[in-house]
């Protein structure tokens, strides 16, 4: 069976190719126009174990808020995708990972039920030519549209760089324990409900 979801989103803003196997081995291709934002995918697609090949083409000479908000739409459209019924999956994950000296938690629920918590706090506007104000509408805008409950808080950390690569990475993580297959399980859905 396999897991691959794909989506094309183009809108006046951004013109968006997201394609992904979830059973993949975290091989990427990523070309957004945004340098920071594209070592972050990249870890995210690494650390998940999830391949991915996403590609946009965004209004960047207003900013990179429309570019950022709508790979998250994109990704987690594709990542719903993927998932199908959601039989067999482990559904929960959670990861704390450090990068030098800050540390990240990332809890996810491949729930069908949209939710985002995020807390971080950033010293500076910019990681490179990205708005750090731009990592909770990344976020936020991937878990709405890929239906999870997320929850991504930076517990401490004094360099930027190193609070949003760790939170990243504790959502990969979080991620990749989230939607492998529970062989336990692999006919049914982890819900008392019987559905997600």
């Amino acid at each position: 069976m396999s897991r691959i979801g794909e989506i094309k989103r183009t809108t006046k803003e951004t013109d968006i190719s997201v394609w992904l196997d979830l059973d993949g081995k975290g091989e990427s291709t990523i070309d957004t126009g945004i340098g920071f934002f594209d070592h972050m995918l990249t870890a995210l697609s690494k650390h998940s174990g999830i391949d991915m090949k996403i590609t946009c083409k965004g209004d960047l000479e207003v900013d990179a808020h429309h570019s950022v908000e709508d790979v998250g739409i994109a990704l987690g459209k594709a990542l719903d995708q993927a998932l199908g019924d959601k039989k067999g999956i482990t559904r929960f994950g959670s990861a704390a990972i450090p990068l030098d000296e800050a540390l990240s938690r990332a809890v996810v629920d491949v729930s069908g039920r949209a939710f985002i918590v995020f807390d971080a706090e950033f010293a500076g506007d910019m990681c490179g030519t990205m708005d750090t104000q731009l990592f909770e509408e990344f976020f936020r805008s991937f878990a709405y549209n890929a239906n999870i409950t997320l929850h991504v808080v930076n517990l401490y950390g004094t360099n930027d760089h190193h609070k949003a690569e760790s939170m990243f990475k504790a959502c990969a993580r979080a991620l990749r324990q989230a939607v492998s297959i529970d062989e336990r399980f692999a006919d049914q859905v982890v819900s008392t409900k019987g559905v997600l």
